[in-house]
């Protein structure tokens, strides 16, 4: 965080957050502000002038990037009052105002609610669906004047994580950082991973029935499929590719790349793979972080295709 702060803009940069509830501007704010941001969240715009014209505890000296969330729950929230607020900020030479909206689409966010089972604050007594239909019109003004915008319908977490710090980060790093995921195409594909490797062609240990309730962070399941007569060759040609690639990405200045394994249901072939492949880059000097996003997913024939007969 240090880091970040060391390059700070003499500029005030402000980076405005809004957009649908429950499109994931909490997160946006959290990974902000371990970018060195100083975040504050629900803070009613009509104030903002006087915000940002103070100096960081009360004295002179760099100010670091400020990002303020705000929504429709947010006291005096008025999208028109607040783009020409915004607007006439923006003329000053010593802001520098962004808007970033997060969207996602309806049938997601009924979804989202359901399964948390929060009631939506404009919905009162009535269906999610309603709170968000009339949310969307609120906003539209807003969705439609904002600088950038992130549609987090298909998004984990961690892809919300990873493309705010894509867009956000002050400098980039020195080197690039490495993600290696496994995952399940019946329950689709990653949406930000930059090189996807499909692994169904490896006999899967999902037809043994010793197997089938263990994951490719087993033992078994790595001897299985280490006997596949195609696993060494597409094993080594995947990490020479990788190995090949990685520097031309950081020479090329990309800060991040996402390197993901897809087999049927995300936990055997792709996890093992994924493991091997981390191993092989940590070997060669990256630090990669891995991620199983269906690792803890319930095991289901019906993904597989079924039982044998």
């Amino acid at each position: 965080m240090q880091d970040d702060l060391e390059h700070c803009d003499p500029k005030q940069r402000v980076l405005l957050v809004t957009g649908m509830l429950g499109a994931g501007k909490t997160t946006a704010l959290r990974v902000l502000e371990d970018l060195g941001w100083e975040i504050i969240d629900n803070f009613p715009i009509r104030l903002l002038e006087g915000l940002i014209e103070s100096s960081p505890n009360g004295g002179p000296g760099p100010r670091p990037p400020l990002a303020i969330g705000f929504d429709s729950r947010t006291r005096g929230f008025n999208p028109q009052q607040i783009i020409s607020q915004v607007q006439g900020l923006d003329e000053r030479e010593e802001f520098e105002l962004t808007t970033l909206f997060l969207d996602c689409s309806s049938r997601e966010l009924e979804r989202r609610y359901n399964e948390t089972r929060h009631r939506h604050p404009l919905a009162s007594d009535a269906p999610a669906s309603t709170g968000i239909r009339a949310e969307r019109e609120l906003l539209a003004p807003l969705r439609g004047w904002a600088d950038l915008l992130i549609d987090t319908t298909d998004f984990t977490s961690n892809d919300l994580q990873r493309s705010v710090r894509e867009r956000f980060a002050s400098s980039a790093p020195d080197d690039v950082t490495v993600t290696v995921s496994s995952f399940g195409f019946a329950r689709g594909m990653p949406p930000l991973a930059d090189l996807v490797f499909d692994v169904r062609f490896l006999e899967n240990p999902h037809w043994d029935e010793q197997l089938r309730p263990m994951t490719g962070q087993e033992a078994p399941v790595g001897d299985y499929i280490r006997k596949d007569p195609g696993y060494e060759e597409a094993f080594a040609r995947i990490r020479d590719l990788l190995l090949m690639l990685l520097p031309r990405y950081r020479t090329q200045g990309k800060a991040y790349v996402h390197i993901a394994f897809g087999c049927t249901g995300g936990r055997h072939r792709s996890v093992f793979m994924a493991e091997q492949i981390a191993a092989a880059l940590r070997q060669e000097g990256f630090s990669p972080t891995l991620l199983h996003r269906n690792l803890g997913s319930r095991a289901a024939d019906l993904l597989e295709g079924g039982p044998r007969r």
